[in-house]
């Protein structure tokens, strides 16, 4: 890969942030319309909602996705096994989910993308987020990782495997790192508020691959919705810039579908990527007839940059 062919490619990224349920055929059609090279998901599909993830397995564009806290509910934890409403001696609907998505599922592991020289880094599947280490069984059972080291080693190890130089990092959380606040990307918004919500794995391994001579420019993530729970006078910062130059986008703008007035909309983040650096990243929102109704531009790379 020279650096002539890379600054050559321009990439359009969506970013569909945190589902909850929401997908449906007219989504498809939407990235179609919007005309996106790549689609990553940063995962809670739903409840352990197998046909929601059955339906966005089945999107005929390059895609990537990782699995969010929701995506474990009835499974994860004694809470959520006490109110699982199907027979989990007879169904894994967790696994079910991993089996639907194959190789797209990047959790712990990596999708090279050869027609744009670059790869797609998992973080830790069904992470909770916060700097202790939750959902403990799942990661030990499903991963045979039992420390919040462990799950760095582990997505430090994929990130090593990647065949190319550039990596985008997808998560279900962000990073630790990035803000105490409750306003910041991933700043705790629930009392006592305030504190850095980030996972301290995901924080470590991006450092090391930026140590180890990969570029990042962009890394991924929702969970922490937008729309703060102790406040509705400011929402959530969507985007934080690295010294180095990375692009963190919290994509989690919930609802992702709303409808006023019979009239339903629909939201998409979207990511330029020229060569190895990110140019703009924007939220949009598309009507039923796939136009765009409003569009919010969280970053702009100036001119003055290059």
């Amino acid at each position: 890969m020279t650096s002539q062919k890379n600054q050559s490619i321009t990439l359009k990224i969506a970013v569909v942030g945190d589902v909850h349920d929401q997908w449906e055929v007219e989504d498809g059609i939407a990235l179609k319309h919007l005309g996106v090279d790549l689609v990553l998901f940063v995962g809670d599909f739903g409840n352990e909602s197998v046909e929601v993830v059955k339906a966005i397995a089945s999107l005929d564009l390059p895609k990537a996705a990782v699995m969010g806290n929701h995506d474990a509910w009835f499974t994860a934890t004694e809470w959520g096994r006490k109110k699982c409403p199907y027979n989990r001696s007879q169904e894994d609907r967790v696994q079910e989910q991993l089996d639907l998505l194959g190789v797209c599922q990047v959790g712990y592991s990596k999708l090279d993308f050869p027609a744009w020289n670059l790869t797609v880094v998992g973080g830790r599947p069904f992470t909770w987020g916060g700097p202790e280490w939750r959902f403990a069984e799942i990661c030990q059972e499903r991963y045979g990782v039992g420390s919040l080291e462990e799950s760095a080693d582990k997505i430090v190890k994929a990130m090593k495997s990647a065949a190319y130089n550039t990596i985008i990092f997808l998560g279900h959380n962000g990073p630790s790192g990035l803000g105490d606040r409750a306003e910041d990307p991933c700043g705790k918004d629930w009392h006592p508020i305030g504190g850095d919500f980030g996972d301290p794995d995901l924080a470590e391994a991006i450092s090391q691959s930026l140590t180890a001579g990969k570029t990042v420019p962009l890394v991924t993530f929702g969970h922490m919705h937008r729309t703060l729970r102790h406040t509705k006078k400011v929402q959530r910062k969507a985007v934080f810039r690295s010294p180095e130059g990375t692009i963190y986008l919290n994509a989690a703008t919930v609802p992702r579908i709303v409808e006023t007035n019979g009239v339903k909309l629909r939201n998409f983040s979207l990511v330029t990527l020229e060569g190895n650096m990110v140019t703009q990243a924007s939220l949009v929102w598309l009507d039923q007839g796939f136009q765009v109704v409003t569009e919010e531009i969280f970053y702009e790379r100036s001119l003055s940059l290059f």
